[in-house]
């Protein structure tokens, strides 16, 4: 039997992560449904709509820090190969475009590449950090 499971991590930006769903060809939806395994659904207060059969919920911190968790069924791999293990491919957007955003707001300018390994190296430039 599988179930919704939740891995800790913080989300502090919906746009960046809006952004990050994006980039992945995936859709941010506010106040939807996630699916599970065996037609499961649950309500949440966004969820990250997957190409196969289930979702990613992310809903407000149980602490109401402002910040959001992702849950998800993990059940057969199918969350995994779209988003990567421990929603690894979706965290390094997510924290690509909050870097971004940031540095935006500095004033500074980002230049991206991504290197043969896949991991991403981002340069910021101007200003003081």
């Amino acid at each position: 039997m599988s179930h919704f499971a939740t891995i800790q991590t913080q989300i502090k930006d919906i746009d960046a992560l809006g952004c990050a769903c994006d980039e992945l060809g995936l859709k941010l939806v506010l106040n939807s449904t996630c699916r599970g395994y065996g037609g499961t659904v649950r309500q949440a207060a966004y969820a990250i709509k997957l190409r196969g059969p289930y979702d990613i919920a992310v809903d407000p911190s149980p602490a109401n820090d402002g910040t959001y968790g992702l849950t998800t069924d993990w059940w057969d791999g199918h969350v995994a190969r779209e988003v990567g293990a421990n929603y690894g491919r979706l965290l390094q957007a997510y924290g690509v475009h909050k870097t971004i955003r940031e540095a935006n707001l500095r004033g500074l300018r980002t230049t991206r590449r991504i290197e043969a390994d896949g991991s991403i190296l981002l340069t910021l430039e101007g200003g003081s950090l």
